[in-house]
């Protein structure tokens, strides 16, 4: 399990971890792009497979996605394209259900495996019928991170983190994806109802963009993950250098 074992590592050695999301196929450069960030700091990187109705992302990630369909990316296209990848930070996926049932269970678990990728993220699969993909994914050796949100009830959030893999995400706010300007005590109580809870490490999502946030975010958890910020950069013509830019200041800020 290398991408829950290199978190916990990390975590356990003191650090607050960073987690950045990446769209696949964004662009010719997306690949320097996730070589950008790792170089920057991160400790695992969410590669987004794009799907036509992502109900979970908010128009930045949207944007990114079309943009990314448009060019000719697949979900086939992105795992090939990451198996390039020349890096030993943990990789993941995020996408939607639909792409997962399209390609089948095992044929997209082992087709992670094959690209090098640890884990993966099914926003729209609930833990209630996890169990095809679960059970597969578990077999290939792939890390399932589920996710729990603020209205949450206890019990089902526990049953959330026993049934996790690599991770926890943490929703910090309801809503879609998207940078927000506040979010502070609803960061930091999600964070602490899932330590309750868990030794899973936990990481806190949705709506963080800038080194003060991460750092009030992570204070409560183990660590943040970073999307709608660094994909608004990419989306405005920045490149590698300017993911870079972005993750070492967040970096930085959680190193503090």
């Amino acid at each position: 399990m290398k991408l829950e074992s290199h978190l916990r590592a990390r975590r356990d050695g003191g650090a607050k971890l960073l987690v950045p999301y990446v769209t696949g196929g964004l662009g010719a450069e997306w690949l320097d792009v996730v070589r950008a960030v790792c170089d920057a700091g991160a400790d695992a990187v969410e590669i987004g497979i794009p799907f036509s109705d992502p109900v979970m992302d908010g128009p930045t990630i949207q944007e990114a996605s079309q943009r990314a369909l448009e060019g000719g990316a697949t979900p086939s296209s992105i795992i090939a394209e990451a198996a390039k990848l020349d890096v030993d930070t943990p990789l993941a996926v995020m996408t939607y259900y639909n792409v997962v049932h399209h390609a089948g269970y095992r044929r997209f678990a082992a087709s992670l495996i094959g690209a090098g990728i640890d884990g993966a993220i099914v926003p729209d699969l609930p833990l209630d019928e996890l169990d095809g993909w679960g059970d597969a994914a578990d077999a290939a050796g792939v890390e399932t991170v589920l996710l729990a949100a603020p209205t949450t009830p206890d019990d089902r959030l526990a049953a959330i983190c026993e049934r996790s893999r690599g991770f926890v995400y943490g929703i910090a706010l309801l809503g879609v994806t998207g940078a927000r300007d506040e979010f502070g005590p609803a960061a930091t109580r999600m964070g602490q109802r899932l330590k309750a809870v868990t030794d899973l490490p936990v990481l806190i999502g949705l709506g963080i963009s800038s080194g003060a946030q991460a750092a009030a975010a992570a204070a409560a958890a183990d660590g943040v993950i970073v999307g709608s910020a660094l994909i608004a950069r990419l989306l405005d013509g920045g490149g590698p250098d300017a993911a870079h830019a972005l993750i070492s200041e967040l970096r930085k800020a959680l190193d503090a």
